[in-house]
């Protein structure tokens, strides 16, 4: 029998299958220096011991996306080796904080499958959660991903397109243990920018961009153990472009974000992305911002802001679709969550 893993596809998955990806990963400091030599990336949270301390958390956890960057690795193998393309994503929610020294875990399961009228290609939806060493499940997330057949003639499964929610209210969301920011630092974190200084409907234009160097882009796509073809094979798509991984756009985004939204401290939700259009190595990843809601909680001196983050190759920002409604061909990213900020 052959002993290697061909991946998955479209007509490998039914509807109930749970999926126990492999390779556990143990995350420690190595990851968050990488994570912050790979991005700009700058919250004071996830750089200073001292700082999450002041914030009630025992000590600066792993970068969100850093976080979901490893769980997500966990399931390309099984889920998205074979993908097109990874389409979008859904009630994403970050449950607890990752700390140096947790082992985590992935298990995914089949929840939608729809194929398309090509018949050759069919979407493929999937909850995953990622666990901690205890057990714990510290984030959870819905994606879609247009996989490809093998066998053109295999039957076309029943269509089931899951019900999901478009926005989480911040009564889904889950703020950690101890987080307090009665007593925020605002001179260390780098702003002065506060919750109640955002209104619903502004636009933030963050200014600064970063050059996609294919080097760095390989050497995060490894460090997440993301064995997606498109990302590492030149010789897999017809134009012999490796195709830049949607999660280091979202990550480059985030960190270019901190100019104008440093208080935004924790990604605690994921209502909604889209990878509008693909990047590749060489293209400027420019970002800019707007607030679609804010929200109080029950925690001292915490607010919650739900953010539109859009990641551009170029072009005037607050630009995101054409007059037919599709996505401008500079838009790459249009990504929709919800953080922590202090009031």
């Amino acid at each position: 029998m052959a002993k290697t893993n061909p991946g998955r596809f479209f007509e490998d998955y039914a509807i109930g299958q749970v999926i126990d990806h492999a390779v556990p990963r143990t995350v420690g400091q190595g990851e968050r220096a990488l994570y912050h030599a790979l991005y700009p990336a700058r919250h004071a949270l996830y750089s200073s011991d001292e700082f999450a301390r002041g914030c009630g958390l025992p000590q600066s956890p792993l970068d969100d996306l850093a976080a979901f960057h490893v769980v997500f690795g966990k399931t390309v193998p099984d889920v998205s080796l074979n993908a097109v393309a990874n389409l979008g994503y859904a009630e994403g929610r970050w449950l607890k904080p990752v700390y140096p020294g947790d082992t985590l875990r992935a298990s995914s399961e089949v929840i939608g499958l729809k194929q398309n009228s090509n018949g050759k290609t069919g979407v493929v939806y999937v909850r995953t959660r990622g666990m901690n060493q205890a057990g714990e499940t510290v984030m959870e997330y819905v994606r879609w991903v247009m996989v490809r057949k093998n066998d053109v003639d295999a039957p076309a499964p029943e269509t089931v397109v899951p019900e999901l929610k478009r926005v989480l209210s911040v009564d889904d969301l889950v703020i950690p243990d101890g987080l307090d920011f009665s007593n925020y630092d605002f001179t260390l974190a780098g702003e002065p920018h506060r919750w109640g200084d955002y209104e619903v409907g502004e636009q933030i234009d963050h200014v600064d961009g970063v050059t996609i160097e294919e080097a760095e882009h390989m050497m995060a796509t490894r460090l997440w153990q993301n064995t997606a073809k498109v990302h590492f094979d030149a010789t897999f798509r017809p134009d012999g472009q490796r195709l830049i991984y949607g999660g280091h756009v979202i990550s480059m985004a985030r960190a270019l974000s901190f100019n104008g939204l440093a208080n935004a401290q924790m990604i605690v939700g994921l209502n909604g992305g889209a990878h509008a259009n693909p990047c590749f190595s060489g293209l400027t990843v420019k970002a800019w911002s707007e607030v679609l809601d804010k929200a109080e909680t029950s925690v001292p001196g915490v607010g919650a802001v739900r953010l539109r983050l859009v990641a551009t190759r170029g072009g005037a920002p607050f630009r995101l679709k054409g007059d037919d409604g599709k996505y401008l061909p500079e838009v790459m990213l249009d990504l929709d969550y919800w953080a922590l900020m202090p009031v």
